[in-house]
């Protein structure tokens, strides 16, 4: 499931950093039109194959960004989940890197398992007619599938820090080769404890890459992370901080309930017309088990999503949810 919010707009507001080294003021400007993936100088292979998806028009953070990544320099992307920023770098990761060798050329270190599969599914579709290998890698998994596949080789490694730095160890993932380096979602990554893992990791790979590092804020930790690997970056950011006030993202309703009547209430809510996919988010796991069975019981395509299931039993939930067998 691409990372992509709904329908194009014609009007958006992005902001970009072009200013010379050591300048402190960023330079703001408007995107006015719609601008496709061709147009942005990406390659017919990644262009088609991106068509044959529906997805010909490039989002703010995207159109922001790829001409910077596709020219090979290191970027920091503000951007929030559900913005496009996976095909901001993963277009420009696929397109600069060598294809075909042994050790990967490409690196996308993300914070959870689920996105690291995300990540994968989308590059895979949009590096489908080059035949890039794309693997992913994570925890709560076998290792020994993950060490075959790179054994037999790989174009790009997506993974979680600690999988990531576990094969390394092994001897089974070598970074010598790396081109183009990404770090996703890095403050939650941090939020994680995943920050000397990280450090780890870009120690082992070579000086001379792209580093693109994408984060929805910017603490302090992420900035000096920034400054410490990142060569001269340009900062990309999706919307300027006047549209997200201006245009929240999200419409928040309360409503206050007895503990008893929340099932029916939720009920309720999950009956209105057009709600499509809905994610309901619990205290504690056994709640998660008790909603969701009580849903089904409902008639309602549910089923929970917690750290207690095994990784295989999340995956197929998730990909139930994302093919539209289950909605709640």
């Amino acid at each position: 499931m691409f990372d992509r919010p709904g329908p194009p707009r014609r009007r958006g507001a992005g902001s970009r950093s072009n200013a010379a080294p050591g300048a402190r003021t960023p330079h703001f400007w408007r995107l006015e039109a719609l601008v496709t993936f061709r147009e942005l100088g990406v390659v017919p292979e990644i262009t088609d194959a991106l068509a044959s998806e529906g997805i010909v028009d490039a989002f703010p953070i995207q159109e922001l960004a790829l001409p910077i990544a596709l020219g090979g320099h290191d970027i920091i992307g503000q951007a929030r989940t559900g913005t496009g920023k996976t095909l901001a770098f993963g277009v420009a990761l696929l397109q600069r890197i060598t294809h075909g060798r042994k050790r990967p050329q490409g690196l996308v270190v993300a914070p959870t398992r689920e996105l690291a599969l995300q990540v994968t599914d989308d590059l895979l579709v949009a590096g489908g007619k080059l035949g890039t290998r794309v693997l992913a890698v994570y925890g709560g998994r076998a290792y020994e599938p993950q060490i075959e596949a790179l054994r037999e080789g790989v174009d790009v490694v997506v993974g979680t820090p600690g999988r990531l730095l576990d094969l390394v160890k092994q001897k089974h993932l070598d970074l010598s080769e790396v081109q183009v380096l990404v770090l996703d979602e890095a403050d939650r990554m941090l939020d994680l404890g995943f920050l000397p893992d990280i450090e780890r990791i870009i120690e082992r790979i070579p000086a001379q890459r792209q580093t693109m590092l994408f984060s929805a804020t910017m603490p302090g930790e992420i900035v000096a992370l920034s400054r410490k690997y990142l060569t001269r970056p340009t900062n990309v950011r999706a919307e300027a901080h006047t549209e997200s006030e201006a245009t929240p993202q999200v419409v928040q309703h309360v409503w206050q309930a007895h503990q008893m009547d929340k099932p029916e209430m939720l009920a309720r809510l999950l009956q209105a017309e057009g709600r499509g996919l809905t994610m309901v988010f619990c205290q504690t796991k056994r709640a998660c088990d008790r909603v969701a069975s009580d849903l089904v019981q409902r008639g309602f395509a549910a089923a929970a999503v917690h750290g207690d299931l095994g990784q295989g039993q999340r995956e197929r939930a998730l990909r139930a949810f994302r093919n539209g067998k289950i909605d709640v």
